[in-house]
Formats: structure tokens, sequence, C-alpha cells
């Protein structure tokens, strides 16, 4: 099998652990009936395998650290796959809550790993593009794996999904185990030394530009459908083919980012990305009443703002490369917890401010990442040229 193909794989476990995350959202309402819980109680779901997602993956990649990477993604999918089969048979809300925590220490596990070997096996000068296929197997379950789940959840009731999920998760675990090779984990690194790697200035810029630019983008993703119908003035019946439309557009963004990253670099990439991400955000606030021209804005700032997902990702691997593994955990970590943190941000400003007002502050995140992306460029070119110097 060829590496291409075996990206795609990859790329398809990772769809398969995006899936099981974001699925929450789109049957809240049944596992809230079954469960006889309010919407607010099921909710939690998100923010507690958030949570697990963000501070188990980075202590767990760096315990695993030595350990062949294609072994590692085998135990991490079993791992998650035990979680999907504990949450189709487990009754109660409790016991729900206790199969997201070892699903989501699972589904850390995977999605690093397999960007880890993504850019390992990768041929030189195609790594960000690798990235990308297995980002755009993650984004895609927001567009497929979501409405899927939701039709799924319809015939056979809410825990089919989860049982679907453990069952495509075994398939996933058998063709992994005869396509993956056999990689070199990346040299261990202590949790004391990995949590050291925050105080040095370039992993602190670079996970600044991930919470600041995903944070900004959450922010107005989290309330898009009320302020399509409420603000941008677009019929009901209109919604879920905009949506539709700003998902496929993610796709295609993040593929283009990562070829984007290949032939331009990083930095060119990310912050012209950022900088249409911001202008998006605000054409979004001014232009209302047309279905023609919010369409457009929305396709070009799920484009933009995807486009900066695999750039971003392979960023991190660049900045430490003996630490790879580990920074990509801590970003992963980043991510979850900036989709958080955007999210209730956006809440109290539609609380509190106005409906109108998260197009504004999410570009005013995404512009304080743009900052730091070119801080972090002048810092990374500074360096190199005081080692060329001394050389």
């Amino acid at each position: 099998m060829n590496k291409a193909w075996r990206i795609y794989i990859l790329a398809i476990v990772s769809f398969l652990v995006g899936t099981s995350e974001y699925i929450i959202s789109g049957i809240l309402d049944k596992i809230a009936g079954d469960l006889g819980i309010t919407l607010a109680a099921a909710g939690q779901l998100i923010t507690i395998f958030s949570l697990v997602y963000a501070i188990g993956t980075p202590i767990l990649m760096a315990l695993t650290a030595r350990m062949d990477r294609r072994r590692l993604i085998l135990y991490a999918l079993g791992i998650f796959i035990i979680g999907n089969l504990l949450s189709y048979t487990l009754p109660g809300y409790g016991l729900f809550v206790a199969a997201r925590v070892i699903m989501a220490l699972g589904a850390g596990m995977v999605v690093v790993t397999a960007l880890n070997i993504a850019a390992k096996i990768a041929p030189p000068g195609r790594q960000a593009s690798a990235i990308a296929t297995v980002v755009m197997g993650f984004t895609a379950s927001l567009i497929i794996g979501v409405p899927l789940g939701r039709m799924v959840a319809g015939a056979f009731g809410w825990k089919a999904v989860f049982g679907g999920i453990a069952f495509l998760g075994v398939v996933g675990l058998i063709v992994l185990y005869f396509s993956i090779p056999r990689t070199e984990g990346d040299k261990p690194v202590p949790l004391r030394q990995q949590l050291s790697l925050l105080k040095k200035r370039n992993v602190a810029l670079g996970l600044s530009i991930t919470f600041f630019w995903l944070g900004g983008y959450s922010v107005a993703y989290t309330y898009l459908s009320p302020y399509l119908l409420k603000v941008s003035e677009i019929p009901d019946h209109l919604l879920s083919a905009l949506l539709l439309a700003f998902g496929i557009a993610s796709l295609v963004g993040s593929k283009l980012g990562g070829f984007s990253t290949d032939r331009w670099g990083v930095t060119v990439t990310l912050v012209s990305g950022m900088l249409l991400h911001i202008l998006m955000l605000i054409m979004l606030s001014m232009v209302t009443g047309t279905l023609a021209g919010v369409a457009a804005i929305l396709i070009l700032w799920s484009f933009a703002a995807w486009s900066s997902g695999p750039t971003q990702q392979f960023h991190m691997t660049t900045l430490e490369q003996e630490s790879s593994g580990v920074l990509l955990g801590l970003n992963q970590s980043m991510m979850q917890l900036s989709m958080a943190a955007g999210a209730g941000l956006g809440g109290i400003a539609v609380e509190h401010v106005s409906l109108s007002s998260i197009t504004w502050i999410g570009a005013g995140g995404v512009a304080i990442a743009v900052i730091a992306a070119l801080i972090l460029a002048i810092h990374t070119s500074a360096a190199k040229a005081g080692e060329a110097v001394k050389s």
C-alpha cells in the first residue's frame, strides 16, 4: 500500500473520532429525553469530553513518547472503541459520562498520533499536505458525521450511533494493523520538561496563535445559526443548505491550506488566511438580507478559517522538532480549550451585548492571532540569523 492511501486511512480514523466528539450536539435532545435529564445536563457531555481531551492528551502523549507510533495508535483506538461500546451498552447518565471520559482519552491519542504518523511517513516536502488530509478527515465529521449520526439516531435510537462507531472502529483497527508501518516515537519528554516547553517563547507564541485563531472562530461559529436567522435575515428553510456549503468550504480550505504551506510557507499561509478570516467576519456583520452575499461571505469565511488548521498543526511540529508529538498534543489541547472559551465568551456577548456583536469579537480574537504569528515569524528569523552568524 502506498503512502497516500495510508494517510487517507488515518484521515478516515480521525473522521470517526471527530464524529464521536461532535455528534452529541446533533442528538442532544434525544439523549436528554431518553435519560430524563435537562438539555443543560446533556450539554455537559460536550464540556466533559473537551476537558478530558485537553488535559489528558498531552500527559498521555508524554508518557508514551518512546512507544512505536503504530502500536500506540492501535492501543489508543482500542481504548476509543471500548469507550463507544460502553456508551452503547451501559444505562444511565452517570455511566455514560464515565464512558465519555474513556472515549476522550483514546480519541486524543488517536488524533495526535495520526497527525504524527502522517508527518513522518509523508514524502519530503509533503508533510503539511499529509497533515491537512488527516485534519480534513476530522473536519468532515462536522459535515457528514453529525447529520448522518442524527439520521441513525432517528431510525435506531441514539445509542446505535456509538455502537456503529465502535464497529467501524474495529474495522479501522484491523486495517491500521496491516497498513501502517512501524514508526519510531519521539525522544521521551518527562511531564515536567513537557510543561517547561510552555516557558519557551516560540512555543508560547505558537500556542497563542491556536488559542486566539480558533477562539475567535468559535465565538461566532457557536451562534452561527441564530445569527444567520436573526441578523443576516436568512429564511429558515435555506439554513441547512448554507451550513452544508459552509462545511464543504472548510474541507476545501483545509486541503488548500496544506498545499499553500508546502508551496509558500507557514507565515504567508497563516497570515493571509487569518486576514481573510477577519475581513469575512466584519463583512458578515455588514451584509444582511441578501442570500447570495451572505452565502459568498460564509464560504470565504469557512475557507479562510480552516486553511489555517493544517498550517498551524504543521507549524507546531517545526518549533521543537525533537518534541513534535508533545507539541501536537499540547496544540490539540489548546484547540479544545479555545473552542470552549470562544463559545463561553460568545454566550456572554449574546446575553449582555447583542447577537450581532459576536462577529466583531471573533474578528478581534483572530487579529490577536495575526499579531502573534508575525511576532513569532520575526523571532524565528532572528534566531536563525543568530545561528548562522555563530556558525
